[in-house]
């Protein structure tokens, strides 16, 4: 008894100099280590605080803020949105197969997926939704997001949706069975002229690679010589998808692209010699929204000097993020090393770590400079790198292209920016495809929309729509823009009533980029010449005296 009493009030004492130590005011003895003086601290909180405090909830909103003043790549995606988050690069997603924009406060269908789950079921174009499994699905509250959640789910399930039609006041319960959704990244594959396929990547996710094999099979078929691949707007996605893509048109053992980081060595990625294009002509297009991935696949061609690169500067997105799964199901997206084109040059824009608001701002920042509308406002600030045929190409933020081609702000007038902005021509357009949905459907060919279009004068109904909703009549802005409003309605339109790549086929007509596209296949000059045969070529055409 007397050695048990011993061993208790030791034990005592030590428990109550551990206690004493760690919660008595300023005496906190915390280990010196950063994770457990988080850990400690949130332990404090919950064990001390004045009021009851949800330590969950302040762990969701301490993750964004830390990963914030990393860079502005790593991101924390809560539990609620991972499937979501995925989704946007998978090759498919389950659900009901209905594409929707949302109008006065009400959920519209914008166009049906064909051979889908709503298309089985009896779900139309213009069809509102009104509700989804009995509750109520309208209101200022309803977002993309909440739609999004609620329509989409594991294949088999079924979902009520009430749906109202035009003209008719009666609301119909449809029953829809969720099922697999292809999601599409090539959504344009088409002939530019009778020697130059098109094919547009819309973002790089897990299935891109063979969807692109898929068009060029289809382009082969059409007899193609030379090749456009549009990246404008690509944001990204998975690189190893730009890696196998630069990989069918490089010779064996290019260097593709290369990662390096603090805790991740070298790793080069080369052509295999495989690919089945190596020979072709090929133009690349790219403006300030390609990024990441869209970098990779410019860079690779560029550097090579295996094509030509037509638009505007790049984004400027050379950090690679690794996913990494928590047990609760949320993740974090963690940079973990930078990507180098062939060159040796990172596309990585500048940042301050942890201020991203002119990171943010970048892109303003460059219409306001200029950038956007010449060449010569391009302000470089990395060094400089070369080609393999000694070609100067810049690090530090995006790719320049080889070719520029200006935004065309010639007819912009204030009342085009004001209809663009105040989202009247969206409006607009869904409701004339509405109301006009029977007629328009009938008519299945691009061009002959276009001169259907044309005929109804729809820049004059659109102004008479944007007048008795707010937006002033300006008749001699009007007319100055009425070529700009004419092409953004119609291809609004032509969207609704058709297909992404109807409407790209629509907008590529007269598109000054396509136009230079086409003009680089017809001179022979796709393969890019080094700098002294240039110089040379250029002295030679020069008068010779005697």
């Amino acid at each position: 008894m007397p050695l048990l009493m011993a061993v208790s009030v030791v034990l005592g004492m030590i428990i109550g100099s551990f206690y004493a130590n760690h919660f008595s005011g300023n005496r906190l003895s915390i280990i010196n280590s950063s994770s457990n003086k988080l850990n400690n601290l949130l332990r404090i909180v919950d064990d001390q605080y004045v009021d009851t405090v949800n330590v969950n909830g302040l762990v969701e909103k301490a993750m964004p803020q830390i990963l914030g003043e990393l860079d502005p790549h790593s991101v924390y995606i809560a539990a609620k949105d991972v499937q979501l988050a995925n989704d946007d690069l998978s090759s498919s997603f389950s659900g009901v197969g209905i594409e929707f924009v949302i109008r006065d406060d009400t959920l519209r269908v914008q166009q049906v997926i064909s051979n889908g789950p709503s298309e089985r079921a009896g779900v139309l174009a213009g069809d509102k939704i009104v509700s989804v499994d009995g509750e109520p699905f309208v209101g200022k509250t309803l977002t993309n997001e909440e739609a999004m959640q609620r329509l989409k789910g594991p294949k088999d399930t079924k979902v009520t949706l009430g749906i109202m039609r035009r003209g008719d006041k009666k609301i119909y319960d449809i029953v829809v069975t969720r099922g697999d959704i292809p999601t599409k990244t090539v959504t344009a594959t088409y002939m530019l002229n009778d020697n130059t396929g098109y094919l547009r990547i819309k973002k790089f996710g897990e299935n891109t690679y063979p969807e692109v094999l898929i068009a060029l099979a289809k382009l082969s078929q059409q007899g193609f010589d030379n090749l456009t691949i549009d990246l404008r707007g690509n944001t990204g996605g998975f690189m190893q998808s730009a890696i196998q893509i630069a990989n069918e048109f490089l010779p064996r053992n290019n260097l593709i692209v290369y990662t390096q980081g603090r805790k991740s060595p070298r790793q080069e990625y080369r052509s295999d010699g495989r690919g089945s294009y190596q020979q072709i002509p090929i133009v690349v297009l790219i403006d300030e929204g390609s990024a990441s991935a869209s970098e990779i696949l410019a860079g690779a061609i560029q550097d090579n000097d295996r094509g030509t690169i037509i638009g505007r500067r790049s984004f400027g997105k050379g950090l690679v993020q690794q996913p990494i799964a928590f047990n609760d199901g949320s993740m974090i997206r963690l940079t973990i090393a930078r990507y180098y084109s062939p060159s040796g040059r990172c596309i990585q824009k500048p940042y301050t770590s942890g201020d991203n608001k002119d990171y943010e701002d970048d892109l303003l920042s460059r219409y306001e400079h200029g950038e956007f509308f010449s060449q010569d406002s391009i302000h470089h600030t990395g060094p400089e790198y070369h080609t393999r045929l000694g070609r100067t190409v810049y690090g530090g933020g995006g790719i320049t292209p080889d070719i520029f081609v200006a935004e065309d702000t010639t007819d912009v007038t204030s009342y085009y920016k004001q209809a663009l902005l105040s989202g009247l021509v969206m409006q607009f357009a869904f409701e004339y495809t509405d109301e006009n949905r029977q007629t328009l459907s009938e008519i299945k060919d691009v061009k002959e929309l276009e001169k259907y279009l044309v005929r109804r004068n729809i820049v004059e109904r659109f102004a008479q729509y944007a007048e008795k909703n707010g937006l002033k009549r300006r008749n001699l802005l009007i007319q100055r823009s009425h070529k700009l409003l004419e092409r953004l309605l119609n291809s609004r339109i032509i969207y609704n009533m058709m297909s992404e790549e109807a409407w790209l086929t629509y907008l590529n007509s007269d598109d000054p980029a396509i136009r230079e596209t086409q003009r680089v296949f017809s001179a022979g000059e796709a393969f890019p010449k080094a700098p002294e045969t240039v110089a040379s070529a250029e002295k030679s055409s020069k008068p010779r005296g005697k």
